[in-house]
């Protein structure tokens, strides 16, 4: 297809060669009636003479040979490897002996590496309810605590070791270290609009599960939004009694993922790593309770403020309507 600028179209060409081989109009005249350059006038009156009317379309731009083309054995590896083993340029080019410039080249229009599964290599296959509260992701992260003063992910394994030492503590183990213990965050994820609920409790049993729910169902419902599905994993909490009896006296229908496969519950797990990165380990935290006091106001901010890239952009509340306050 020609630019913006150039003097001819497909149709002009066609007059031009017309012109000069139909009707005997010289090169050099009929180059000034259509303001070309005299050699593109001769081109294109040539190619009539050659190829008729279908002479006038633009050809490729590809060289009939590419000697220093990679071969399409290898070619075929590349891909093979980038798609089943999921190696960047650098990785592949030293398995196969190659520049990592050459593995870039090959391209075939492959995914992104973070477009594909990570077990199988297979393209992610993306959805999206259509409305808030129609499927809640939920699922529990652990974390260990952080002993007072400091553990040793900021000050080091010796300062680290002295203050979990030092911190008061209801039992220790076999070797007179304190347990500090771990917190578990529950986390109820709204599948349309990324809307997160996320509690830290003292463990993953049922009874706290179940309580969860009840919570996470009213902080939904406070902004109008009715949980009609769960989706969970196949924990011995998600599979208890109580856990369905609390979903059937809400009127939620519960859904578990299969076995050994996270990714279906995958916006929730991405929303855990979201989480450990921009508030659990963000910041140097002096004690367990200074990290907890900050996670409300960066759930808030998660809603409210921080922009999602599968939302445009934008955060996820502004994908729920009819919130207490609005008329729309």
């Amino acid at each position: 297809m020609p630019h913006r600028n150039a003097p001819l179209t497909e149709t002009g060409r066609l007059r031009l060669a017309r012109l000069i081989v139909e009707g005997g109009w010289s090169i050099r005249r009929a180059a000034e009636r259509f303001q070309v350059s005299h050699t593109t006038a001769a081109r294109w009156a040539r190619r009539y003479r050659e190829r008729g009317v279908a002479g006038m379309a633009d050809l490729s731009s590809r060289p009939r040979r590419s000697p220093a083309r990679t071969a399409q054995r290898t070619e075929r590896r590349i891909c093979k490897l980038r798609v089943t083993h999921r190696l960047g340029p650098a990785r592949i080019a030293a398995r196969l002996g190659l520049a990592p410039s050459t593995v870039h080249r090959v391209r075939y229009g492959m995914p992104p590496l973070a477009h594909l599964d990570r077990a199988s290599g297979s393209p992610v296959r993306r959805y999206e309810r259509d409305r808030p509260g129609e499927l809640v992701h939920i699922d529990v992260k652990k974390l260990g605590n952080i002993p007072d003063g400091g553990g040793h992910r900021v000050l080091g394994r010796a300062a680290g070791r002295r203050n979990r030492q030092a911190t008061p503590t209801a039992s220790r183990n076999a070797h007179g270290n304190p347990r500090l213990g771990h917190g578990f965050l529950h986390t109820a994820l709204d599948d349309h609009s990324r809307l997160a609920y996320t509690e830290i409790l003292a463990d993953e049993t049922k009874e706290s599960a179940a309580a969860f729910l009840l919570r996470a169902q009213t902080w939904f419902a406070a902004r109008a939004i009715v949980i009609e599905r769960v989706l969970t994993d196949n924990g011995s909490c998600y599979r208890s009694r109580l856990w369905g009896e609390a979903c059937a006296r809400l009127g939620i229908t519960h859904k578990r993922t299969r076995p050994y496969r996270p990714q279906t519950n995958g916006k929730v797990e991405r929303f855990h790593r979201t989480l450990a990165d921009e508030w659990a380990y963000a910041r140097p935290y002096a004690s367990e309770a200074e990290r907890r006091a900050a996670l409300d106001p960066w759930l808030h901010m998660y809603n409210h403020h921080r922009g999602h890239t599968a939302l445009k952009g934008q955060p996820p509340i502004s994908r729920v309507t009819n919130l207490p306050g609005q008329y729309s």
